[in-house]
C-alpha cells in the first residue's frame, strides 16, 4: 500500500506540474494568436520519436486544439504552429512563415512564449509556499529545546557527530535553532563546520566538501536528529509489547540491564534481544513495573513514541507570508545553483547529485500528508523552473539562448541548424534521463 501511495502523489504531482507549466507555454502562444495545435500532459509518442506508437489516453479537440494525457509519462508539450521542436522539424516549416505561426512573430514574443513554463512553475511555487506560511506558519525547534543533544546516523558520524553532542555553534554563530543544522548555506558551503560540545569539551566538526555526494547516496539529508526522551503514542495491537502489557503513555527506563532514557536508546538496546523474551522496566503513572517482553526476530516490539520537546510555530499574515512564500520559494533555486556550482568545482559529483522518479516518490512517502505534498510540490515547481532555464537545446533555456541571440545581433539562427541543436540537446537529456532511471537504479543492487 505504501509503495502504491508513493505512485500516486508521484503522478498526482508530476501531472500538477506539467500541466502548469505547459499552460504557461500556451497562454502567452495564445496571447500572441499563435496557433496551438495539441496540449498534452505527458506524451502521446515514444519521445523524442514523434511518430512512433501515438497513442493517448484521454483527447478532446476544443477549437483548433487538441488536449490531451499521453500514455508515455515523461513531461509533456504544446505542439505550437511554426516552431521547431520534438514534435516538428525544419522540413515542417519549409514554406513562408504563416500570420498564426510561432517564427512569424518578432523575437520578444517568441521569448515570453519560451519563458512563460517557467514563468508558471515560479508562480506556482511562489503560491504554495505562501499558502502552507500563512495556514501553518513556521514551525521550529528552539536550540534550548534541543538540551539533551543530538542523534548522529551514519552519515552524521562520518562527519564527527556523537550521539549526544550538544551543538553549540555553526559557522563560528550561535545556534538558535535546530533547522539551522540543515542551512543550504552549511551543508553547500565551504568551510562550513559545527561546534559541540562533548564531555565538557568543545569540539569542531568540518563539513567535508563532498557532503553533497554522500547525502545523495544515503537519502536522507536528516543527518543529524535532536535526541528525545519519550513516552509511547501508540502499542500496535498483537504485537510483543501489547502482548506483554504496555500500554500507551507508559515510560520504558529499561531492557534487561540496560536502562533507557531516548528513543534511540531504545532501537539500539532492543536488537540485542531479537528472539529472546527480556525483562522491561516500564513507568506508569508514578508507579513502576517489570514485564517481560518477547523482542521479535527483527528486534521490534511494536511500538510508537511520542517525542517531549517543544517545538514553536511562528505565525504570519497573508501580507506577511507573501515575502515569506517568495523567500522560501527562490532558497530552493538559491541550493539549485549552489550544488551546480558545487558540480563545476568537482567537489559534488553531478551522478551522486541527480535524482529520478525513484527517489522522487521516495520523497513523497508512503503516508499521503498533504502539507508534506504541496511542500514538495512547491520544491519541484522551483527545480523544473531552474533545470527548464538552462542552456540545453531541447529544454526552454536554450531556445531561449537563441532567441536572445537573435534580438542582441539582430540575426536568427537558421531552422536547420535549430533542428540539429534540438537533436543534440535531445540525446544529452535521453542519456541523462536514461542513467538516473535505468543505470542508477541497477547500481544500486550491485
Amino acid at each position: 500500500m505504501e509503495i502504491l501511495i508513493m505512485i500516486a502523489q508521484l503522478v498526482l504531482g508530476l501531472s500538477l506540474l506539467v500541466g502548469l507549466h505547459e499552460f504557461g507555454h500556451f497562454f502567452f502562444a495564445k496571447l500572441f494568436k499563435i496557433k496551438v495545435t495539441k496540449f498534452y500532459i505527458f506524451f502521446d509518442f515514444l519521445f523524442p520519436l514523434p511518430n512512433v506508437l501515438n497513442f493517448s489516453l484521454l483527447k478532446k479537440t476544443v477549437g483548433e486544439t487538441e488536449y490531451g494525457i499521453g500514455w508515455f509519462p515523461l513531461g509533456g508539450y504544446v505542439a505550437i504552429h511554426g516552431m521547431v521542436d520534438e514534435t516538428q522539424d525544419a522540413d515542417a516549416l519549409a514554406g513562408p512563415p504563416q500570420p498564426d505561426e510561432f517564427r512569424a512573430k518578432p523575437a520578444w514574443q517568441r521569448l515570453l512564449v519560451m519563458l512563460g513554463g517557467i514563468l508558471m512553475n515560479i508562480i506556482t511555487g511562489i503560491i504554495i509556499f505562501t499558502a502552507l506560511t500563512y495556514k501553518l506558519g513556521e514551525s521550529y525547534l528552539p536550540a534550548s529545546e534541543a538540551r539533551y543533544g543530538v542523534v548522529a546516523n551514519g552519515l552524521g558520524r562520518q562527519i564527527g557527530f556523537r550521539n549526544g553532542d550538544q551543538i553549540v555553534k555553526i559557522n563560528g554563530r550561535p545556534f538558535t535553532e535546530f533547522n539551522d543544522v540543515y542551512d543550504p548555506n552549511v551543508v553547500l558551503g565551504s568551510n562550513s563546520y559545527y561546534t559541540v560540545e562533548r564531555n565538557g569539551q568543545l569540539l569542531d566538526l568540518k563539513v567535508p566538501t563532498n557532503f553533497m555526494d554522500k547525502m545523495g547516496k544515503q537519502g536522507d539529508s536528516l543527518f543529524v536528529e535532536p535526541r528525545q526522551p519519550f513516552t509511547l503514542k501508540e502499542v500496535v495491537a498483537g504485537m510483543p509489547a501489547a502482548q506483554a502489557g504496555i500500554k500507551v503513555g507508559d515510560r520504558i527506563t529499561q531492557i534487561g540491564g540496560t536502562p533507557v532514557r531516548y528513543y534511540d536508546e531504545l532501537l539500539s538496546t532492543l536488537p540485542r534481544y531479537k528472539g529472546q523474551k527480556v525483562p522491561m522496566t516500564v513507568q506508569r503513572a508514578g508507579q513502576t513495573l517489570t514485564l517481560p517482553v518477547a523482542v521479535s526476530e527483527m528486534g521490534k516490539i511494536g511500538v510508537r513514541p511520542e517525542a517531549e520537546l517543544h517545538f514553536s510555530t511562528r505565525h504570519y499574515s497573508l501580507a506577511e507570508s507573501v515575502p515569506q512564500g517568495v523567500s522560501h520559494a527562490f532558497g530552493v533555486i538559491t541550493l539549485q545553483a549552489k550544488a551546480i556550482g558545487k558540480i563545476i568545482k568537482r567537489e559534488a559529483s553531478a551522478s551522486e547529485s541527480l535524482g529520478g522518479p525513484v527517489e522522487i516518490a521516495q520523497q513523497f512517502g508512503g503516508q499521503w500528508n498533504w502539507p508534506h505534498f504541496w511542500g514538495l510540490v512547491g520544491g519541484l515547481s522551483m527545480v523544473l523552473a531552474f533545470m527548464n532555464l538552462l542552456p540545453i537545446p531541447a529544454l526552454d533555456g536554450g531556445h531561449v539562448l537563441f532567441l536572445l541571440y537573435e534580438m542582441i545581433l539582430r540575426r536568427k539562427p537558421s531552422d536547420k541548424f535549430l533542428e540539429n541543436a534540438q537533436r543534440v540537446g535531445t540525446v544529452l537529456i535521453l542519456a541523462l534521463m536514461f542513467y538516473v532511471i535505468v543505470v542508477k537504479q541497477v547500481m544500486k543492487f550491485l
